[in-house]
C-alpha cells in the first residue's frame, strides 16, 4: 500500500553493553537515538514490564529510509528465554563480516558467501559478504509461521503487503510494501510458534488517517488487537499514535502514524553519548562494571 513503510524490529536485550558492542562494532550500525523512560509503555513497547526501561535505535542510516533495530532494555532484567518465533535478520555487508573476523566474533558459513552470526541473547543474523551501494543493507526479517497460507492471507490481504516470492515446497514467502524497503520473510515450521519471553515486535508506519480504518478492519475480521489506537509520549519529542496488532501466530505488529513518527525518529547527534552515559550509570550492567573495575595493584 502506498505510504506504508517497514520501520524496525524490537529486540529485548538483557546485557546492554555487550549488545551495543555487537550492533555498533560488529555490524557497524550507528546509534541513531537513545531514550530513557521511568515507567512501562502504554503499548507494552518494552514488553509486560512496568518499571524503568530504555530504548536505543541503531541502524546503518536515518530511520526515514533505513530499517533499523530497536534495543529495549528493562532495568534489572538480565536475560530473556528465546522461542522459535524470530528466525533472523539478513543484511548485506562485507564490512560486518570483516569486523566480526577482526573482533573474533564467531561466524558460521551457512551458504556460499553467507555467514550466520549470533547477537547477545541468541538473536541470529545472516551476513551476506557483499556490499550494496546507496541502499539499506538490511534486506529481510524472517519470522516463523505455523500455517503459511493463513499468514499470507493476513499479511497480504488484510495488511496490504505485496507478495514478492512464494515457495510452497520450501514453505517460504517474501513480502513487502515497496521494492526498496526491507522485506518480511515468512517461514513455515512444523508445530506451534513459541514466543517465550524474548518475543519481539515488527513496526511499520502508515499515514495517520489510516490508523482508525486499520483498527476497524481488524475488528471486522475478528483479528487480534493488542492495543487499540493510543497516543505515546516521549519526553521532549513528538507524540505518536499507534495500533498494536497480532498476526495468526501471535507476532506483535506496531502500526504508527507516519507524519509524527518522522518527527520523533530524527537522528539525535547526542544519542551515542546518552547511551554510553546511561550504561555507565547502570549498576546492574555487570559486564560494564567488570570491564571498568580498578585493576589490582602490584
Amino acid at each position: 500500500m502506498a505510504g506504508r513503510r517497514a520501520l524496525h524490529f524490537v529486540f529485548k536485550v538483557g546485557n546492554r553493553f555487550q549488545t551495543t558492542h555487537f550492533f555498533r562494532d560488529v555490524l557497524g550500525m550507528k546509534v541513531l537515538r537513545h531514550e530513557e523512560f521511568e515507567e512501562g509503555c502504554k503499548a507494552a513497547c518494552n514488553g509486560p514490564y512496568d518499571g524503568k526501561w530504555s530504548k536505543t535505535m541503531v541502524g546503518f542510516g536515518p530511520e526515514d529510509d533505513h530499517f533499523v533495530a530497536e534495543l529495549t532494555y528493562n532495568y534489572g532484567i538480565g536475560d530473556y528465554k528465546l522461542g522459535n518465533d524470530f528466525m533472523g535478520i539478513t543484511l548485506a555487508s562485507s564490512q560486518a563480516v570483516s569486523n566480526a573476523r577482526k573482533l573474533e566474533w564467531p561466524l558460521s558459513e551457512v551458504a556460499e558467501g553467507v555467514f550466520e552470526i549470533e547477537a547477545p541473547g541468541g538473536y541470529k543474523f545472516y551476513l551476506q559478504n557483499r556490499s550494496l551501494l546507496q541502499s539499506d543493507p538490511v534486506l529481510k526479517v524472517t519470522l516463523a509461521v505455523s500455517d503459511l497460507q493463513k499468514s499470507l492471507h493476513y499479511w497480504s490481504n488484510l495488511l496490504g503487503m505485496k507478495i514478492y516470492e512464494q515457495d510452497e515446497e520450501k514453505q517460504r514467502a517474501l513480502l513487502g510494501y515497496a521494492d526498496n524497503q526491507c522485506k518480511l520473510e515468512l517461514h513455515g515450521i512444523k508445530g506451534a510458534v513459541d514466543h517465550a519471553a524474548a518475543f519481539g515486535r515488527i513496526a511499520f508506519s502508515c499515514p495517520h488517517k489510516e490508523l482508525p480504518d486499520l483498527e476497524d478492519l481488524m475488528k471486522k475480521e475478528n483479528q487480534t488487537i493488542l492495543t487499540p489506537l493510543v497516543s505515546l509520549d516521549t519526553p521532549g519529542k513528538a507524540t505518536v499514535q499507534v495500533v498494536i496488532l497480532a498476526d495468526p501466530d501471535g507476532h506483535e505488529i506496531c502500526f504508527v502514524g507516519d507524519e509524527a513518527f518522522r518527527e520523533l525518529s530524527k537522528m539525535d547527534p547526542e544519542g551515542s553519548k546518552l547511551l554510553d552515559d546511561a550504561m555507565a550509570a547502570d549498576k546492574s550492567d555487570e559486564w560494564f562494571a567488570e570491564r571498568n573495575k580498578p585493576k589490582a595493584s602490584g
